[in-house]
């Protein structure tokens, strides 16, 4: 028999109308999905973080973690996620906008400062944005926001040089499935072309798209060195992404293991900031060796230009956000 993904989304379904797989008197299973690769920082933080919140529960709460698509790809992982098939996942906030369309915000290209305050600004428990859009959340779609993750800069790749928005104008350049970054790849000046990550390095090999965005880190996981040959360090994007549960299975948890998974999630959190932080200055030298062409402002880069398009193209689309932003930018990070 061939198990797909469909199959395998389909047999978690079944399973639903339990908020978790008791595997014993003491311990339940809460399945875990994201579509990050091997190698990927998202991937380490997944079974760091599983491993923590067992180790924090004192065993009472097992968390399988399904990474790679193996459930699907970014909607069927929402979707998932709503039905109660999936009781955990993460992926970027945009991916829930169909439910909350403000939670777009907390991926908004040039919204935040620095690394510490993205953190801050998308903290479930501190921030008063990621908060009050939290509670529209579960109300809407029974999902709640509880962690997230720092991923770091988001740069553009492609198989030519990239220095400004003229560069790529009316190219097919992929976007991520989630309407924010097809408007934000039509203020790149490219032909939006939604691809799942899955499915990315063979749309890059055979030209369906002459180029993409990413963090340094998927980009070398996935290898997409192989398939294009220069980066622009554009850090147009600070990604973040939101870690999201089945609300109904998250009630039924007991507080103290809810307490637990928390933390861990607060830990891990911190801890991608510094993984991020630390990655991103080896990984231009590894693309380097690997024969990509770094592009920075001492090369040409015009990463004003790309502000300044991207920025009036987010404006456009979306004129109700402007407020959200000036509180985000309000939040104060950690000291």
């Amino acid at each position: 028999m061939i198990v797909t993904r469909r199959t395998m989304l389909a047999t978690a379904a079944a399973a639903a109308t339990l908020p978790f797989i008791a595997r014993d008197a003491r311990a339940a299973t809460l399945r875990y999905a994201h579509v990050g690769a091997p190698g990927d920082v998202q991937t380490r933080f997944a079974e760091e973080f599983a491993a923590l919140a067992r180790q924090k529960s004192n065993g009472r709460t097992d968390i399988r973690v399904f990474g790679n698509s193996q459930l699907g790809g970014v909607s069927e992982m929402v979707d998932g996620v709503q039905t109660g098939a999936i009781q955990m996942a993460h992926h970027d906030f945009a991916s829930l906008t169909k439910y909350v369309p403000e939670l777009g915000v907390f991926n908004a290209p040039y919204v935040y400062r620095d690394g510490r305050h993205a953190l801050a600004a998308t903290d479930p428990e501190r921030s008063p944005v990621a908060k009050e859009l939290n509670d529209k959340l579960v109300a809407a779609a029974g999902i709640r926001i509880v962690g997230r993750i720092y991923r770091g800069p988001r740069h553009i790749t492609a198989r030519f040089a990239v220095r400004k928005p003229e560069d790529l104008r009316n190219r097919p350049f992929r976007a991520v499935p989630v309407d924010l970054w097809v408007s934000m790849v039509r203020g790149f000046g490219a032909v939006p072309t939604p691809v799942e990550v899955s499915e990315l390095p063979t749309a890059l090999m055979t030209g369906v798209v002459v180029g993409q965005e990413n963090p340094l880190t998927m980009i070398n996981a996935n290898k997409l060195f192989e398939v294009q040959s220069h980066v622009s360090l554009t850090g147009h994007m600070l990604s973040v992404l939101a870690v999201f549960a089945n609300d109904r299975a998250w009630q039924r948890l007991p507080a103290d293991e809810r307490h637990a998974i928390s933390a861990a999630l607060a830990e891990k959190a911190n801890e991608s900031l510094a993984w991020a932080e630390a990655a991103d200055a080896e990984l231009v030298q590894v693309l380097k060796q690997r024969g990509m062409t770094v592009i920075t402002e001492a090369e040409g880069l015009d990463n004003a230009a790309f502000r300044t398009a991207v920025q009036a193209q987010i404006r456009r689309d979306y004129p109700n956000w402007t407020s959200l932003i000036e509180r985000i930018g309000q939040v104060q990070a950690a000291s």
